[in-house]
């Protein structure tokens, strides 16, 4: 689809717009992931044991994390098309049904099996026995996180679609600093504390998201802001808005669950070549996630802007507005990628890697670097423009296929049966981003993703 008639979309007024909703969002994404970065580098000084250990033990927090965000980014096309809308109260009830759902899912599929049996929940990602007896206690002391995050990924997804980008902002530059500090005390025993080890680690990131909890209830509720409401207003759920968010957010939270079990997949087969390779392999895409995530920030702001203006009923206009977003995107892409390259080769030698495992992150990095406008470009389609019109059936089964069907398969047959190199199986599982993007170039085009969600609620 192509506009039927040229609109003009004022530079100057898109990128003020952009600063105010999407730079908070990218300094957020950028905090949560330096975060990350500096778990690996506190724990990465310990050993590569360590390292692999925390790396493996990550991923259900990772899968967990897709999952949240995948309903949370489900009902932010609502929340966004019922904002250009000015329905306040219609947005308190997706908000107060997107709570239950994610906090339900955190406790009967994430807490529970992680804190009752971590030692099985490792084994799904490597048979190291090293690596599982560290690894599972702090998944155990970790686990409380998935309660939390099941409260605060919708509080913060409601607050951004409204355009209050910089609250969930401040509040993860205190998780940072909380984190950060507690990681120094704990991992290391620094201020007489006892040195915990992984465990510290742990304990700090339990720590660190109760205090974000505490942090979202406070300035939501206690501090009465504009979502803010009595319990009934987040309950009250009719049968229509129910289901067309289901309809909506499903397909969504499949597409990250399969997505996030596909990286997961990816991991299972870097972990089972050897300590020093998936050692590599973890701070490769610690740093990687450190502009992915940030650059995503474009996505989110995607979908809320690009969402109000499909609320409005401004269908010529929505299309164009995404259209130039996606050019800034793989524009940024394009740089972030370089950035990505050159600096690695400074953050990389902050490890406590061998000779060898240095040279196979600084390998793998490349790949990521050279790759990176390619899958931003796919990444804000399926997270920015096909969920922001609820077209997120296609969404899924363009990440879903690309990942299952092709980038899945690579990596084992690469990694298992071949026994290729570390950095030649990543490249390998790049084959993924070239056959997402093709798809989402056309599914953009053909227009068909633009749909009014909420006209008739």
């Amino acid at each position: 689809m192509e506009n039927k008639l040229p609109i003009k979309i004022e530079s100057k007024s898109l990128y003020r717009t952009l600063a105010r909703v999407a730079l908070p969002i990218a300094l957020q994404s950028l905090i949560t992931s330096s975060l990350n970065l500096l778990d690996n580098l506190m724990v990465g000084r310990l050993g590569e044991v360590e390292l692999a250990a925390v790396g493996l033990s990550s991923q259900l927090f990772f899968v967990h994390l897709g999952v949240m965000f995948g309903f949370a980014s489900g009902s932010s096309a609502f929340m966004a098309q019922f904002w250009g809308k000015q329905d306040v109260t219609s947005i308190r009830k997706v908000t107060g049904f997107a709570v239950l759902v994610c906090f339900g899912i955190s406790t009967l599929f994430f807490f529970l099996p992680a804190f009752l049996a971590p030692d099985k929940v490792l084994s799904l990602f490597t048979d190291i026995p090293e690596v599982i007896a560290i690894g599972q206690d702090y998944v155990r002391i970790a686990a409380v996180s998935f309660l939390t995050l099941g409260i605060t990924f919708p509080l913060s997804a409601v607050l951004r679609t409204t355009q209050q980008t910089s609250i969930p902002l401040k509040i993860s530059i205190v998780v940072f600093s909380s984190n950060t500090i507690l990681n120094y005390i704990l991992i290391f025993g620094s201020f007489g504390a006892p040195a915990m080890g992984v465990k510290g680690a742990a304990t700090a990131t339990a720590i660190a998201r109760t205090i974000e909890l505490c942090l979202y209830f406070y300035i939501i509720f206690i501090r009465k802001n504009l979502i803010a409401g009595k319990p009934r207003e987040f309950c009250g759920w009719h049968k229509p808005l129910v289901v067309r968010i289901l309809v909506t957010a499903v397909p969504v939270v499949i597409n990250e669950t399969m997505w996030s079990l596909g990286m997961a997949a990816y991991n299972a087969a870097y972990g089972r070549m050897g300590v020093t390779e998936f050692a590599a392999v973890q701070a490769s895409n610690t740093l990687n996630t450190l502009f992915i995530l940030a650059i995503f920030s474009l996505g989110d702001a995607l979908l809320i802007l690009v969402g109000q203006r499909i609320g409005m009923g401004e269908m010529d206009y929505a299309f164009a507005l995404a259209k130039r977003l996606l050019r800034i995107g793989f524009c940024v892409g394009a740089v972030s990628g370089v950035l990505l390259i050159l600096t690695s080769q400074f953050i990389i030698r902050l490890f406590n890697f061998t000779s060898m495992g240095q040279h196979y992150a600084l390998l793998i990095i490349c790949i990521y670097g050279i790759f990176m406008p390619l899958k931003v470009y796919s990444g804000l389609n399926i997270v920015g423009t096909l969920r922001c019109g609820g077209d997120t059936r296609s969404a899924m089964f363009y990440e879903v296929g690309s990942v299952w069907l092709i980038g899945v398969p690579l990596v084992f047959l690469g990694a298992l049966y071949l026994s290729l190199p570390i950095y030649f199986v990543v490249l390998m599982a790049q084959t993924e981003e070239v056959v997402k993007g093709i798809l989402c170039w056309r599914r953009f085009r053909s227009g068909k993703w633009l749909k009014n969600l909420v006209h008739d609620i």
